[in-house]
């Protein structure tokens, strides 16, 4: 399992957490943050459509290489 950061403009409510599964949500401004485990590349695309589907701008994908 690879673990990722992945930034979004606006802050997301809470509510929708169950949308990106064990996703770790937090804030930063008025950016939200998803970090979390993902266990392959094929996981990391359906999030990046769930992102899509809900119309929300996405920032930033980064490998979270100082969490394992």
């Amino acid at each position: 399992m690879d673990r990722f950061q992945i930034v979004i403009k606006g802050r997301i409510d809470i509510e929708w957490a169950e949308w990106f599964g064990a996703m770790e949500i937090n804030y930063d401004g008025d950016s939200t943050i998803l970090t979390g485990e993902l266990p392959d590349q094929s996981a990391l695309h359906g999030l990046l459509n769930q992102i899509r589907d809900l119309n929300l701008k996405l920032i930033s994908v980064n490998p979270d290489k100082q969490i394992k």
